[in-house]
């Protein structure tokens, strides 16, 4: 299989799996979305319209709202929250697919996903960041040492179809890097995520600028993210990426500074709108409990 001949379904119309879809759709796949109503509807009559430098533009998308068993592809990348990934792959759980990519931002374990799709899976984690405002999608892009999508078996073994999708991510411009340890990968990036996104909600309510915007908030993060860290060191799980085993040797007073300057960043405060809130809280809370039971499985405690 060439990379151009790949066929490709994404599974989520999200902002990860919009992204995705315009920058392989550019590159000349043949790409198809998977989206159900209101989503499903704005692409079929509008495209799929994205925000770039202040301008909306549209790009045309084979979109569709149901899959059939027989209908086939060389890589289907589930692009869903977290804790909506298990009802996404029951979906795709019949599919005869050989190849599923589950591009969630986060993730504990992938038992229960093996159990639901065996050998298909190929865990990835997304390289892309934002929200969709009014249907339109406003991407985020962080420095390609950062946001570069990362991929690997979950043994490790670099094989033929982690090769092809380096293939198709070269073809695309999309910067990416294997991982030899995607589960160490993505259990870091679940517990930065815990602790730097639990502040969005205050006794059941999102959390006011002014309330976010304290060094409270900052030093609870600090501590958070220390704790959880420190956790799933004991739990045997290699800190990745390298660079926040930093965070444990920092002092709190420049933790703090840090996370007091990131929390009066507009992609904070983009973060703090009711929808997006509501949502990552949905997913946080998932997080943490997969977490717990994670870290009581190896007799560790976050605390």
């Amino acid at each position: 299989m060439s990379a151009k001949q790949a066929r490709i379904l994404i599974f989520g119309a999200g902002v990860i799996g919009s992204m995705y879809a315009i920058k392989l759709i550019e590159a000349g796949f043949d790409v198809s979305l998977f989206a159900h109503s209101n989503r499903f509807k704005l692409l079929r009559e509008h495209g799929l319209q994205y925000n770039e430098k202040g301008t909306v533009r549209s790009i045309q998308v084979n979109v569709i709202d149901t899959l059939e068993n027989d209908d086939i592809y060389d890589f289907i990348f589930v692009t869903v929250r977290y804790d909506r990934s298990e009802s996404a792959l029951l979906a795709l759980k019949d599919n005869q697919s050989k190849n599923i990519v589950t591009m969630t931002s986060n993730s504990i374990g992938f038992s229960s996903w093996l159990d639901i799709v065996g050998d298909r899976l190929l865990p990835a984690f997304p390289g892309f960041g934002g929200q969709i405002k009014d249907g339109v999608l406003h991407a985020r892009f962080l420095p390609k040492f950062i946001a570069a999508t990362a991929f690997g078996e979950i043994n490790g073994v670099v094989t033929e179809r982690v090769e092809d999708l380096a293939k198709l991510f070269n073809t695309a411009k999309l910067p990416y890097v294997i991982k030899k340890d995607m589960q160490a990968y993505l259990i870091t990036h679940s517990v930065s995520d815990i602790a730097m996104l639990s502040f969005l909600h205050s006794e059941n309510k999102v959390i006011d600028k002014k309330t976010a915007r304290t060094r409270k908030t900052a030093r609870k993060i600090t501590v958070t993210l220390k704790a959880l860290l420190r956790a799933i060191q004991k739990a045997g799980v290699t800190i990745d990426p390298p660079m926040l085993k930093m965070v444990l040797k920092l002092p709190n007073l420049i933790l703090d500074f840090l996370f007091m300057t990131w929390l009066r960043t507009n992609m904070v405060s983009d973060m703090m709108l009711p929808d997006y809130a509501n949502n990552a809280n949905n997913e946080i809370v998932q997080l943490r409990n997969d977490l717990m039971k994670f870290l009581s499985q190896n007799d560790i405690s976050s605390n």
